[in-house]
């Protein structure tokens, strides 16, 4: 247990929104929390949102902010979307919710959260930032963890027996811990980058599409998708193959820009009158995934958050699968009785799967999202859960396990395999376009359930 004598104290790398809330979590707890960031101060900076990379945030991000005490705080600033609107190529849509009544993800800007968080932790009088500092060495051995200021150039070294390293998918405090005896590390990167663009407000303020929606265009290896701002704007975010007959490579002159988007999007474009500006205006990114393991040293240091399993975007669940991160370790505090050279170990060891689970998750809802949104047996699929769902109460789609729950990714994996058999069996049923409510469903389903489904 923490030492009572004097107050306890840890250092968290990176301000980002799963190191900020961490920081609330620590300070909460009495803990004094220096935090140091590489970037500037985004206070500083007069961060006014609309214009960045937005997050969904799902149950387990809400589980996260309840816990911590701050939802009161947070909610007016997400946009609650309950499902999704379906822009076919012809401009033809179609909507398909994400869950039950009332159930909806909720479009938040990256930056405003960021900012919002940044600020109730700054309330705290025991929590102190540093910006504009880099971490340029972590002596494991030693405890000690050393940054440069980057504006004056000065390094300085500080005894750091407790370390939370939410630094992002290029991690320094990661990167001392790689060079360290069986310590496990994948890069990946996807072929496809994306490129963040913008659907302003009308002159009032209203917005252009339907608000209570994420919005997609999918078009089988590459989509675009947009999400609403309390602002009226949308952002939105075209995600395309780096290489190939469509990709990133052919896009080299406006010309060729608005001949793609014409062809593609071509409902979109109204709604986009400075979508070549934008489009320069802004970084092809590419997208990148990581899986380590352990992620902790000696009890002492933690990686949390994309440190320890950045994913891609495709199921809306990076930042929430970092703030359940802050969920489970803080609930563990309490079942250890706050002794972290037992926290640390058994939190690696047990979330583990799950980083690797919600992976392969969103691997898979990249192909669902690109491609299978617009298929008409996938639509079909979707109908027959919902019904199996209303029927049976104990039978949750996947979907819902993921983003209307707070069961283990790992258990939603497993799962996902045992109903993607069963679908198939359902969709092979004949004439299944009209007997999709029939008895054979039934039957198929009480098989499933039979065998442990």
């Amino acid at each position: 247990m923490p030492d009572q004598t004097h107050t306890p104290s840890a250092i968290v790398v990176g301000a980002g929104p799963v190191g900020t809330l961490w920081t609330i979590f620590l300070a909460r707890r009495g803990y004094r929390v220096d935090v140091y960031e590489r970037r500037s101060d985004m206070r500083a900076a007069g961060y006014t949102g609309g214009r960045s990379i937005n997050l969904a945030m799902s149950v387990r991000g809400w589980t996260a902010i309840e816990q911590a005490g701050i939802r009161d705080q947070l909610e007016n600033a997400a946009l609650a979307m309950p499902g999704r609107k379906m822009h076919a190529v012809d401009g033809t849509l179609s909507y398909q919710p994400y869950g039950k009544a009332n159930e909806a993800i909720y479009s938040v800007s990256r930056g405003g959260l960021n900012l919002e968080l940044l600020n109730i932790a700054a309330a705290f009088p025991n929590v102190q930032f540093h910006f504009d500092h880099r971490c340029t060495e972590l002596d494991l051995n030693a405890s000690r963890i050393s940054f440069e200021d980057m504006k004056t150039g000065t390094h300085k070294t500080l005894e750091a027996p407790l370390i939370f390293a939410a630094d992002g998918a290029f991690s320094a405090v990661r990167y001392a811990l790689q060079r360290t005896d069986r310590f496990d590390y994948v890069q990946r990167y996807i072929d496809h980058g994306y490129k963040e663009l913008t659907i302003p407000a009308n002159p009032d303020g209203s917005h252009r599409m339907d608000p209570l929606a994420l919005h997609i265009w999918p078009r089988g290896n590459f989509m675009l998708i947009a999400l609403p701002n309390a602002d009226g704007s949308f952002t939105c975010t075209l995600f395309l193959p780096y290489e190939g007959d469509i990709s990133f490579e052919h896009l080299t002159n406006d010309e060729a820009v608005r001949a793609f988007f014409q062809r593609y999007f071509s409902d979109a474009v109204p709604l986009m009158p400075t979508l070549i500006e934008d489009f320069w205006a802004n970084p092809t990114s590419s997208l990148v995934t990581v899986q380590c393991y352990p992620w902790q040293w000696q009890g002492r240091v933690l990686l949390m958050g994309d440190a320890a399993h950045a994913i891609v975007p495709f199921y809306g669940q990076g930042m929430n699968a970092g703030f359940e991160d802050c969920t489970i370790l803080d609930q563990m505090y309490d079942e250890f009785s706050g002794d972290w050279s037992r926290i640390l170990p058994e939190f690696s060891q047990r979330r583990k799967q799950d980083g690797d689970a919600i992976l392969e998750l969103a691997l898979r809802n990249f192909i669902e999202m690109r491609d299978l949104v617009g298929d008409p047996k996938f639509l079909l699929r979707k109908k027959i859960a919902a019904r199996l769902h209303e029927r049976h109460p104990d039978f949750l789609p996947v979907y819902s396990m993921v983003s209307f729950s707070n069961i283990p990714y790992h258990v939603a994996l497993r799962e996902d395999d045992r109903q993607n058999a069963m679908f198939r069996d359902i969709l092979a049923i004949p004439d299944i376009e009209n007997n999709w409510d029939g008895p054979e469903v039934e039957r198929v389903f009480a098989e499933w359930q039979a065998k442990g489904g």
